[in-house]
């Protein structure tokens, strides 16, 4: 394989085959493989794949750890090597843990997005196969049709029709024409009319590509490293980051505080040093990353087995908060499977003559598969071996017609398919049912009257044309006009049996359906009634280009459906829904759906939907059925719910605890705890919290789309936070001046309470309903008790004298026990008190 010009464009294919080392039947498997290896993956960047050891480091980065060790090396080397190596080990036993569940969530997600990857279409040993767009090499010979996005830069080696949206690259609105051509090396991007660019789509049109470069070597590539493109971060993202600064600023003011006054007050400086360090890392959610990432893989997997796979973990969150959902009506509120109703003439009555220029039409157009060429093929089998296809204009957004030109010994007849409104704009006459021909404009209103009949009855009408083509053996959109109208295709699409449950469900759950279609009202209207929706108020798409984005976006929450709808309409639409306060889920499948997948909050698509909207979409279907997602949303806020316990756990009796302990550390005069002893705690603590994941979900939690609300989770750490620390500072008391406890016991007797209180009241905050009314999860339950188990037998075990613990007298349990139920029983009322105020 040689050298290819950096201008391949003002190659011929003939050259560039050559160069390749390619031939029209495109490349061996063999040869693909080693090119493979050569070239590598056709990616942006490497797969995201975090090897072991790049994760097992991520779980010691954080300064504060840093630090510690920092600390704790020294204290090895001048102080006291027991200590020190046993802070060094349960360090590292924390750091394990979340390794090992975070590659656990890492391995799922990448099994589940395998699922629902974007395949080419390529020539390999003469056949034409589907693979990856990873795998793609220099040489390939990719077979392009509407809906695919290229997958690399190269040269159009053949072309039909080829409209490809460059908007991406060029900023160019309109689609451009492609074909084969040679240009010269100094034409501009926006001009190479000749050549195919990765990360664009085809608009309409077919076509075949030789690949010519791949991956980072792409235009494209080169754009996205200079840009550096992230998604934007979502609401839950840019929360999650705000509370752990939060949290980091506290940590460090009180870091720094609790230093200097031990210090000050004549303390040792290492022990002062590693005490606060102890108490920083219990502070600092160092566990937040890992929990997130395994609540947010746990749900991916949960909703998986509804069905539904999630491609941005992220994206999880919003989809719980979802409160407009936003959809076409074919195949997702329909069934999908189009029914040709009849083929009838102008007059009304059913016709052969339109019922084969349709079957024709439908049987020879090779674009992109659609339901209603489908429904037409199967209408009736008709024997059509006397006629050959000669050419076809494929079909798209913007004439919204289909025509085919095929051969009958000497007649060359071209007959077109398409939307009503756009099939009449091309036709001058129409053939009645005698054979004659009327002027287009004497037969206009029984046309019309026709087919406000047909749509009233909740039928989607089509229009059928043709045109003697003469000798011409090749047709352009040019040729479209002074056709003849031969009548209506008549379909039915009818309402999936379960689709009023599936809307009743959605409205329980607090989302609003706003049906977006390009149906014409009558239709909308017969269909939304067919669905139970009731008193619906539609807004038809020439009245929404008429009003202005303010007349917009204060009429756009009471409308349900909207008809007759452009493809540029339905951003609009989007970001309207957006503005006026709702978050969005967009569920769309086609080329058209590509800007409003992105615009939405949720974007939505199907594993069937074209490569432009599966590649936008942050969550893929497995099947096109809004039950579907129904089952979803459930799972979402299930995940988002659980992600949320977590954060309540971190800012309530932890938090609660570390506050007291520096407090009291002011007061007595030793430490309250040792570092080994702070870092035990919070180890064993963290037990119980890796399990949230699991834990079930209370009904209510469910019913209605929640937000990231990082005010109301300040209010909850505060409120807690509080009754943690009285209840702490309770037994400080009773063991300093009730017990009379000596230094050894009271750490003992401190680190039995605090490490029991914590996971028990995790069972509590929990659940907004009494703990008793809620059933927490298996696992979370287990891990709890056996915390709360292995530290009530630990100062008895002979290992306590190595952690600088020792057996208590039963009166120091009978007190700490009375301590902890009258913690849980006012965190009860406190609950009870704070959900009535903050309601989140």
């Amino acid at each position: 394989m040689n050298q290819v010009p950096p201008a391949f464009w003002s190659l011929s294919t003939a050259d560039l085959f050559k160069l390749l080392d390619s031939v029209r039947e495109g490349l061996t498997a063999d040869e693909a493989k080693k090119r493979l290896t050569l070239f590598g993956a056709n990616l942006l960047k490497p797969p995201k794949r975090t090897d072991v050891l790049t994760l097992l480091i991520s779980q010691f980065k954080s300064p504060i750890i840093l630090i510690l060790f920092f600390a704790t090396g020294l204290s090895f080397f001048l102080h006291d090597a027991v200590d020190a190596t046993i802070i060094l080990a349960i360090v590292l036993i924390s750091g394990l843990l979340g390794f090992w569940q975070e590659r656990g969530a890492s391995n799922a997600i990448e099994k589940l997005l395998s699922i629902v990857q974007i395949k080419a279409a390529v020539l390999r040993n003469g056949k034409s196969i589907e693979i990856p767009v990873e795998e793609i090499v220099p040489g390939d010979l990719v077979i392009l049709n509407a809906g695919d996005i290229i997958p690399g830069d190269g040269l159009i080696i053949e072309s039909k029709d080829l409209f490809v949206d460059e908007s991406m690259l060029t900023g160019e609105t309109f689609p451009v024409d492609k074909e084969a051509s040679i240009l010269p090396p100094e034409t501009p991007l926006g001009q190479r009319t000749n050549a195919l660019w990765m990360g664009t789509h085809v608009v309409s049109g077919s076509g075949t590509e030789m690949i010519v470069r791949t991956g980072r070597e792409t235009e494209f590539g080169k754009v996205s490293d200079r840009l550096k493109m992230r998604p934007l971060e979502t609401e839950f993202e840019h929360g999650i980051r705000r509370f752990g600064y939060f949290l980091m600023e506290v940590t460090l003011i009180l870091v720094v505080t609790i230093f200097a006054i031990n210090v000050y007050l004549a303390r040792p400086v290492l022990d002062s040093f590693l005490f606060s360090l102890a108490l920083a890392v219990g502070l600092t959610p160092q566990l937040l990353p890992a929990i997130i990432s395994i609540n947010l893989s746990h749900g991916a997997r949960r909703m998986a087995e509804k069905k539904v796979i999630v491609k941005r973990l992220a994206s999880i969150e919003n989809f719980g908060s979802m409160n407009v959902i936003c959809s076409d009506k074919t195949g997702t509120l329909t069934e999908g499977t189009v029914q040709l109703q009849s083929a009838l003439n102008v007059e009304g009555a059913a016709s052969d003559r339109v019922l084969l220029y349709a079957y024709l039409n439908a049987y020879y157009q090779t674009g992109f598969t659609n339901p209603i060429d489908e429904a037409i093929r199967s209408y009736r089998k008709i024997v059509i071996s006397g006629y050959q296809k000669q050419d076809e204009i494929p079909y798209d957004f913007f004439r919204k017609r289909l025509s085919i030109l095929v051969s009958q010994g000497d007649t060359n007849l071209m007959m077109t398919k398409g939307a009503l409104a756009n099939i009449l704009e091309v036709c001058s006459n129409a053939e009645t049912a005698d054979g004659t021909f009327a002027e287009i404009a004497s037969v206009r209103d029984k046309i019309q009257q026709h087919f406000e009949e047909f749509s009233n009855k909740g039928f989607r009408t089509l229009g059928v044309a043709y045109k003697n083509m003469g000798s011409n053996t090749r047709i352009s959109k040019e040729n479209e006009a002074g056709m003849t109208f031969s009548g209506f295709l008549v379909l039915f699409d009818p309402p999936k049996p379960n689709i009023i449950e599936t809307i009743t469900n959605l409205r329980n759950l607090g989302v609003a359906l706003k049906v977006i279609t390009g149906d014409n009202r009558l239709v909308a209207a017969n269909v939304s009634q067919q669905m139970g929706l009731k008193n619906t108020k539609i807004l038809i798409g020439p009245d929404l280009n008429n009003m202005s984005d303010t007349a917009l976006l204060k009429s756009v929450g009471s409308v349900d459906v909207f008809a007759e709808i452009e493809p540029n309409q339905k951003e609009r639409i989007i970001i309207a829904l957006k503005k006026a306060g709702n978050v969005v889920g967009y569920m769309g499948d086609g080329i058209n759906d590509a800007s409003a997948i992105h615009a939405a909050d949720v974007g939505i698509s199907v594993d069937s939907a074209v490569d432009v909207a599966k590649d936008a979409a942050d969550i893929v279907l497995l099947e096109k059925d809004l039950s579907v997602l129904v089952q979803g949303v459930r799972e979402g806020r299930a995940t988002f719910a659980n992600t949320l316990k977590y954060v309540f756990m971190a800012t309530s009796a932890n938090f609660g605890n570390m506050f007291s302990m520096a407090g009291v550390s002011l007061i007595v005069p030793f430490l309250p705890l040792l570092p080994k002893q702070i870092l035990l705690t919070n180890l064993m603590t963290d037990f119980p919290e890796m399990t949230i994941a699991t834990d079930s979900v209370d009904k209510e939690m469910i019913e209605y789309p929640r937000r990231w609300d990082i005010k109301a989770i300040r209010k909850f750490m505060i409120t807690f936070g509080i009754v943690s620390s009285v209840f702490d500072y309770l037994t400080f008391g009773i063991l300093l001046i009730v017990l009379h406890a000596t230094q050894i016991q009271f750490r003992t007797g401190w680190f039995v309470e605090s490490v029991v209180s914590a996971s028990l009241i995790v069972l509590v905050i929990r659940s907004r309903k009494p703990s008793y009314r809620s059933q927490p999860g298996k696992y979370l339950l287990i891990a709890t008790l056996s915390i709360a188990a292995i530290t009530l037998i630990l100062p008895y075990t002979p290992i306590a004298g190595v952690f600088g613990f020792s057996p208590l007298p039963i009166p120091f349990f009978l007190f700490i026990g009375l301590i902890i139920l009258l913690y849980i029983l006012t965190a009860e009322i406190v609950k009870k008190v704070f959900y009535k105020k903050v309601k989140f």
